[in-house]
């Protein structure tokens, strides 16, 4: 029913440069929208979405995905409907800010040390150290490590802007480790080991959780939960710890 609005939500996400993922998690948003209203799209108003957002929260779901939903209906019905958007009818959510749990150096060692292929290990560590997104670190290629200036050349970022960032000789001493250990990659820094792309973001979240819960339950003196201590794995970097 819905199909040929969807098509055109990938085509305007084309033609407006989106990322893949971007174009990806639209069509998943407005397919979900479409389906809960059930009415024809040309007869969708910005009160539907309304209704929908204010059914979504009381239902528990968070700010946060309310918003992504926000910008996904948005982009479908500037783009798509051309409907008229009213963010006096339509406002993005107020999301509340929380600092993540800052990890010791002790912990960010044991969780470290919890992954056995040296590959993933360096990618973690690379990540804390450099403070780089899970979709950062994947890309990197050989060339962006550079060991003149102590420093990381990080592309495909979320904004698409490149940026250097900062190369602690600890987290090259492991990539170099690494490097040697895995035959020396030119190309792609992590390639996947079957396909020798790119390897995708849930596998190394996958790989990350698994990690945290194999440490998770362990003592820890400050009587932190365990969810604030797998929180602190997930969004916590830290450069001054050497890494």
């Amino acid at each position: 029913m819905y199909k040929k609005y969807i098509e055109q939500l990938e085509e305007a996400g084309k033609i407006r440069n989106l990322k893949d993922r971007s174009i990806h998690c639209y069509k998943n948003y407005v397919s979900y929208f479409l389906n809960y209203t059930s009415k024809c799209p040309k007869e969708l108003t910005c009160q539907d979405v309304r209704d929908f957002l204010l059914a979504k929260k009381d239902s528990g779901l968070k700010s946060t995905t309310l918003n992504l939903y926000n910008s996904a209906l948005h982009f479908f019905y500037r783009n798509v409907l051309h409907i008229l958007w009213d963010d006096t009818i339509v406002p993005r959510m107020i999301i509340e800010q929380k600092l993540p749990a800052v990890l010791t150096s002790d912990e960010i060692d044991r969780l470290l040390e919890a992954v056995d292929d040296i590959k993933y290990r360096a990618m973690f560590a690379t990540m804390y150290a450099s403070g780089m997104r899970v979709s950062e670190v994947i890309h990197l290629h050989y060339n962006d490590i550079s060991r003149t200036n102590m420093q990381i050349h990080v592309r495909d970022t979320k904004n698409r802007m490149d940026r250097y960032t900062i190369l602690s000789q600890r987290c090259l001493d492991l990539l170099t480790e690494y490097w040697f250990a895995k035959g020396r990659p030119r190309g792609i820094l992590f390639p996947n080991q079957f396909t020798g792309s790119y390897l995708s973001v849930g596998t190394l979240e996958k790989v990350m959780r698994r990690a945290v819960c194999s440490v998770c339950n362990a003592p820890r003196s400050d009587g932190r939960s365990e969810t604030s201590w797998c929180k602190g794995w997930i969004h916590f970097h830290s450069p001054y710890m050497g890494i």
